[in-house]
């Protein structure tokens, strides 16, 4: 008699609709660390339930770095997939949009955020890794094809 193996149903990951801004000055981008979490990321979040995500990215600017912005000022770059960078078993859906921040503001770490880090996108140098979806950001950033010229 021989015994065959079914293999365990396997449960697909759980996906998070999310926003995340990049945000460039002088050729290095703004990469943020949630306090209690070993990853470095774009600035945002989660969408909440009903919100659009242009004024989910306005909320998270104002809530993490005190950025006012308005959700016109801000410029889509597409959306984008990647495993969660702080949640087992779950992968972000993510709406990624350009931010500019105006002369003369200095983002400062607020609410949940631990610290913050300006990176070059070619080789991005941290204290602790980068999530998935930045490092895909990073990249296209730093090719001549991803670069708003």
């Amino acid at each position: 008699m021989t015994s065959e193996t079914t293999p365990a149903p396997t449960t697909p990951p759980t996906t998070l609709h999310i926003v995340a801004a990049v945000i460039e000055r002088d050729g290095r981008q703004l990469l943020v660390r949630k306090r209690g979490t070993t990853a470095f990321m774009q600035v945002g979040g989660k969408i909440e339930a009903g919100e659009d995500p242009r004024d989910a990215l306005v909320r998270e600017c104002a809530e993490e770095i005190g950025l006012t912005i308005r959700p016109q000022e801000l410029r889509a770059l597409g959306r984008r997939h990647a495993v969660a960078a702080n949640e087992p078993d779950h992968v972000v859906d993510a709406h990624v949009f350009a931010v500019d921040i105006p002369d003369g503001f200095e983002p400062e770490p607020r609410a949940e955020l631990a610290e913050l880090v300006w990176v070059d996108p070619a080789a991005p140098v941290t204290t602790h890794p980068v999530a998935a979806l930045s490092v895909d950001l990073l990249a296209a950033a730093s090719s001549p094809a991803g670069r708003a010229d």
